[in-house]
């Protein structure tokens, strides 16, 4: 979503350039390019498949560090507005250098509450040092935005109630509208994995907590028995092992996993693929829109999943018949639907067209462009 954002921006006429973080990397600072758009990668240590203890540890560092490195950088640079993306929620000590150094307005992309979910799942308490640590960031996150984006209506809703006072919009989440190149037959997942004559059900993305992996795994167990249909899940989280121990307990030979694998790899992956999964825990008070489900939508695939109570995903899905969702733990229906799925290319293809449709009308990057634009200009004459 990022790199689509930073190139629908170029395309717009602005400058952007992108500070990322960059893991083990040797020096403290990489300058590189991608498609034109300038990328400052600092050494930040790794935030994904490490201990809970470490990530925290890396994460906590982030500003300190790419302000580190980035400093002489974000000094020589004109910078009018700053785009900002959570999470992680510690950007926000990085945010207010760059804001104090240029004077410029910022603009946040809210697309998770955190520590609100880990919270609700039960995973920390309210209240306990290390959530009123979390809570901290999450503050001087907020604080340092002039404007923050929130993916859904009810989203802002929810947030606004926790947080008056903070100016707030809707910005859905959003894709490119054009589909990456298709894979040529050496470079095909379907060949490589020998699925060929099957029904895909693809799962791609993180694979943690949020998600609730075990709703899927108990939708592929259910599916067993149909010799036609296979489940891919391709990803990384904190449930990974969840995923990989129930494949093999269950002897699940209609399922399989695999790591992450790259941006270019991913697309012509979503060219292979016949129904788009996703999962939300019930658990969750927010109502978040997994952005994976743009992906789909943009290679018309149908969608089915599961959502928490209350989340317009839900009614978002049903109304544009682009596919089936359900609360999570309506496990009979979710499986009725998959069946239908499975079973039914003619349905797959009207629904897939549905998807892409409600992509084109609801969720452009040249919408989400523009709305972000809107508001860093509001605070200045001039932007870019």
């Amino acid at each position: 979503m990022m790199h689509e954002l930073a190139l629908e921006l170029l395309r717009q006429g602005h400058e952007p350039f992108v500070i990322a973080p960059g893991g083990h990397q040797k020096h403290s600072l990489l300058e590189d390019t991608i498609d034109g758009i300038p990328i400052l990668r600092f050494r930040s240590g790794p935030v994904k498949d490490i201990s809970k203890v470490r990530r925290v540890i890396n994460e906590s560092r982030l500003s300190r560090r790419a302000w580190g490195a980035t400093k002489k950088q974000v000094q020589s640079k004109k910078i009018d507005g700053i785009v900002y993306y959570s999470p992680s929620i510690f950007f926000g000590g990085l945010i207010k250098k760059i804001k104090s150094t240029w004077s410029c307005p910022s603009f946040l992309i809210l697309r998770d509450f955190f520590p609100q979910w880990v919270i609700d799942n039960g995973m920390i308490k309210e209240g306990s040092l290390i959530a009123r640590y979390f809570r901290h960031h999450e503050r001087k996150s907020y604080e340092a935005a002039d404007h923050i984006g929130l993916m859904s209506q009810k989203n802002q809703t929810f947030f606004q109630s926790h947080h008056p006072g903070l100016i707030t919009s809707v910005l859905p989440n959003w894709a490119s509208l054009e589909p990456s190149p298709a894979p040529t037959r050496e470079e095909s997942f379907r060949e490589k994995l020998g699925l060929l004559d099957k029904t895909i059900f693809f799962y791609g993305g993180n694979i943690g907590h949020a998600q609730d992996m075990s709703n899927l795994m108990r939708l592929a167990l259910s599916m067993k028995g149909d010799s036609t249909s296979h489940f891919l899940f391709v990803g990384q989280g904190d449930e990974v092992e969840l995923v990989q121990n129930f494949i093999q307990e269950k002897a699940l030979n209609n399922a399989t996993y695999l790591p992450p694998i790259s941006q270019e790899d991913f697309k012509k992956l979503l060219h292979e693929v016949d129904v788009g999964l996703f999962s939300l825990s019930r658990d969750h008070k927010a109502h978040n829109f997994p952005g994976k489900l743009l992906g789909y939508m943009v290679n018309k695939i149908p969608i089915l999943g599961s959502v928490n109570p209350g989340n317009d995903l839900l009614d978002i899905i049903l109304q544009h018949d682009a596919g089936f969702a359900f609360e999570n733990g309506q496990d009979e229906q979710l499986l009725q639907s998959a069946r239908l799925l499975a079973s039914n290319l003619e349905t797959r293809k009207r629904l897939g067209e549905n998807a892409r449709r409600l992509l084109v009308e609801h969720f452009s990057v040249e919408s989400a462009a523009k709305k972000i634009v809107d508001h860093l200009s509001n605070h200045r004459q001039l932007l870019i």
